[in-house]
């Protein structure tokens, strides 16, 4: 839910799937060489890819840039009900 008053601000740009430049970042809550899941100001965003690293990060600013290839973004529903009574993270990691 959008909270009336305060605009939510997040953006995306890819170049050639190489390159994932992402504004409105709040927080990195993990990553390693395959996926990165990250809080934004529009919910959950999980990035999957091969040999992904972070090129730059200011969450002061809400600034990620990775590099790597990039195969897929996914946006997790916010406040969707967990099944079989797992946590986000629980279904994230299987």
């Amino acid at each position: 839910m959008i909270e009336q008053g305060k605009s939510k601000h997040h953006d995306l740009r890819m170049q050639s799937r190489k390159q994932l430049d992402i504004s409105g970042v709040s927080n990195v809550e993990s990553f390693d060489s395959e996926e990165f899941l990250l809080q934004t100001e529009l919910g959950h965003l999980t990035i999957r890819g091969q040999h992904l690293h972070i090129k730059n990060l200011s969450l002061e600013e809400g600034l990620l840039s990775i590099e790597g290839l990039i195969n897929s973004l996914v946006y997790l529903e916010p406040g969707a009900p967990a099944k079989n009574g797992k946590s986000l993270f629980g279904k994230l990691f299987r």
